[in-house]
């Protein structure tokens, strides 16, 4: 691992290493957190053939936890628990300005309540943490030292501008494959250092050949061959000095003994760059199971413009965790006996990799409130009660909604109706109750997709907050607060008279407000005034040079 002074001074300027000129000195401070194998085992191998299987599930804490998490986190669990071994969460939290603690709380709360359990992760420890990236952040730094020392990377001092040029250029022209064009892999060493050395912004490019393909193997989809000319020469770490997501994961797989790296099949396309990596470090890399993708009803992408896709959602609106965990199970395996029903520990028991099918497994809300039903049917008249206390018909969520509808009540009769919106999914109403003669369907629509957006962002979920955002929508919009109000009162309680707005809003919880928002864009669109194509990209635009 020679490497002359001009190198390690380019190295120890790059990555912010203590400045040494003792060449080994410096191999041992990045050596002492990296583990090179002297040799590659056979492609075709397991990693660590013949140990502990380890699978792990890596979600990023930049909003609501995804049903898609809890989609793959299933099928590490039930593969690692099959094979006697160890499920990992970690937390991707390398997006500084989007990642936040409430986010990751949500992740590991809502995980909790679906009933996968984690052997290691940021809660809980274990011996090959930390499991949370940005406590990993001098590890990623010293392992791309050693890649741009080896000449696997380089320094790019490429401006957005020229990149947005770029990219510009390449359009126009329709170039086939579009990416980095490379023009920074040519500078000097030498220029290298000086430029670094004189403070001018960089990333750390991962080079990546010009010719051949790279060939993999995946337990569901066989032999994968993806050309190297569609292949980007990936930014492995970020000018800010964070890594991205592609050296991340590599790293941490590796240092965590991940055996099998089962995931989404939108992460096929990027496989080539994990593989390089792994060939750059001299590491045996794990197995691939790139699974089928969940999608609409109309086979599209899960989005939450079609589909709820927070787990806490499908929490709050009465589902039972148990049923949900079945059904996502059923999106992409079948049981050896062919039954539909069947437990966690059930699917653990019979786990086979073989049996996930390869189709685009159909998320159908309606399929899911009909299977959740027959497990509501299967229970007993004490066991359902006891479950709706569980999620909301118990007293502290009476004693949130008593002071609200007090102030309005003339029978203890009247308690009942009037809350009932608290309990619900979605709330009857006639679209045109979301208009007025002040604010028609087209206005509405507007604000309320406005508003959905806000509230997304919100980071704490009270009143206050909730508050804070409609005065902020009034302040912008240039409207009074009542009349701004008006589709939202019908948006929540299907009523343009009801209980107090934002403290309804705060009982109901962000993911049910955001979903009451979305039924209520739904039934703006069926009586003519949708959202979509350009109109949706005016408003887009609008709102990002508005409210961001």
């Amino acid at each position: 691992m020679a490497a002359s002074v001009l190198e390690l001074l380019l190295l120890a300027v790059t990555f912010r290493i203590a400045y040494v000129l003792d060449e080994a000195e410096f191999l041992r401070h990045i050596d002492a957190h990296m583990v090179f194998t002297a040799a590659v085992p056979e492609r075709g191998m397991s990693c660590m053939s013949g140990t502990e299987i380890r699978t792990r599930v890596a979600p990023s804490p930049t909003g609501r936890p995804h049903i898609g998490t809890a989609y793959m986190a299933l099928f590490n669990y039930a593969f690692a628990k099959s094979k006697g071994g160890k499920f990992v969460l970690r937390i991707e939290d390398t997006d500084r300005a989007r990642s936040t603690r409430e986010s990751e709380e949500a992740i590991y709360d809502a995980l909790k309540w679906i009933g996968i359990p984690w052997d290691e992760g940021p809660d809980v420890g274990g011996p090959l943490g930390p499991y949370r990236q940005s406590e990993r952040v001098d590890i990623y730094k010293k392992h791309c030292a050693y890649l741009v020392e080896k000449g696997h990377a380089y320094p790019c001092f490429c401006t957005a501008e020229r990149l947005a040029e770029l990219r510009k250029q390449q359009t126009e022209a329709k170039v086939p494959n579009p990416g980095y064009d490379g023009l920074c892999a040519g500078i000097s060493k030498e220029e290298a250092v000086r430029r670094v050395a004189a403070g001018e912004q960089h990333v750390i490019r991962m080079k990546v050949p010009k010719e051949g393909e790279c060939v993999f193997r995946d337990r569901i989809h066989g032999e994968v061959k993806i050309p190297w000319t569609k292949v980007d020469q990936q930014v492995l770490i970020k000018s800010d000095g964070y890594p991205t997501y592609h050296l991340a994961v590599v790293v941490d797989d590796h240092l965590m003994k991940i055996t099998h790296v089962i995931r989404g099949e939108e992460w096929i396309s990027s496989t080539p760059k994990h593989v390089l990596l792994y060939d750059y470090f001299g590491w045996q890399a794990p197995e691939f199971v790139h699974l089928p993708l969940l999608r609409n009803p109309d086979k599209s992408k899960l989005s939450k413009r079609k589909n709820p896709t927070s787990i806490v959602y499908y929490r709050d609106s009465g589902f039972l965790p148990e049923a949900l965990v079945n059904y996502l199970g059923l999106m992409a395996y079948s049981m050896p006996d062919g039954k539909e029903i069947f437990s966690l520990s059930d699917m653990v028991a019979s786990f086979d990799i073989g049996r996930i099918s390869m189709g685009g497994p159909i998320f159908d809300l309606q399929k899911l409130t009909n299977f959740n039903g027959q497990y509501m049917r299967k229970m007993t008249p004490d066991q359902l009660l006891e479950r709706a206390r569980a999620w909301k018909v118990n007293e502290d969520t009476w004693r949130k909604i008593v002071p609200l509808a007090q102030p309005r009540l003339n029978r203890l009769s009247d308690l009942v109706p009037m809350s009932a919106f608290l309990f619900s999914d979605k709330v009857e109403y006639d679209p045109a109750a979301l208009t007025s003669a002040e604010m028609d369907g087209n206005a509405a629509a507007r604000l309320l997709k406005i508003a959905q957006w806000e509230l997304e962002r919100v980071a704490a979920w009270d009143r206050q907050a909730i508050q804070d955002v409609f005065s902020k929508v009034a302040e912008k919009e240039n409207l009074k607060m009542k009349k701004l109000m008006a589709p939202f009162f019908v948006a929540m309680s299907g009523s343009a008279v009801s209980l107090p707005a934002f403290e309804s809003m705060e009982i109901l919880g962000r993911d049910m407000v955001v979903r009451r928002i979305q039924y209520a864009l739904e039934s703006l669109a069926a009586a003519g005034f949708e959202l979509k194509g350009k109109r949706l990209q005016e408003l887009e635009s609008y709102y990002e040079t508005t409210y961001r």
